[in-house]
């Protein structure tokens, strides 16, 4: 049973599952406030674009990884995908009209924050033995 959750759990579709599920619906709470459809909208946008960037950041940090060395190979691929990420949710939910577009990133910048630290890190540690 182990070895199957452990492969369900490393697997990118699982990622993106759950990024679907916790960030669109982290959109629509955050647009509440608002008449119908806008935090539908909300949530199938960021849903989307969830999915989408958590393919991207993993694809950055990969890529720029292997480039870098010493201490700039520790924050330079995070910041690169971070910064890509930023930049798709705040011109993407824009374009769609999101009405509270600073709390509708809030969340899941910040998680993808802390996910492309970790993996980078996690990256270099394992490039560095």
């Amino acid at each position: 049973m182990i070895p199957l959750f452990r492969r369900i759990a490393g697997h990118s579709v699982t990622h993106m599952l759950f990024a679907i599920v916790g960030m669109g619906s982290w959109a629509i709470v955050s647009n509440r406030a608002h008449p119908m459809p806008e935090p539908v909208i909300a949530g199938a946008v960021q849903a989307t674009l969830s999915a989408f960037l958590t393919l991207v950041l993993k694809t950055i940090i990969d890529r720029l990884a292997e480039r870098f060395t010493g201490v700039t190979a520790f924050w330079l691929p995070a910041l690169a995908a971070i910064s890509v990420s930023a930049c798709f949710l705040l011109v993407i939910h824009s374009l769609s009209g999101t009405p509270e577009i600073l709390t509708t990133i809030s969340l899941p910048l910040t998680v993808a924050t802390c996910y492309a630290t970790i993996y980078n890190y996690s990256c270099q540690v394992s490039r560095r033995q």
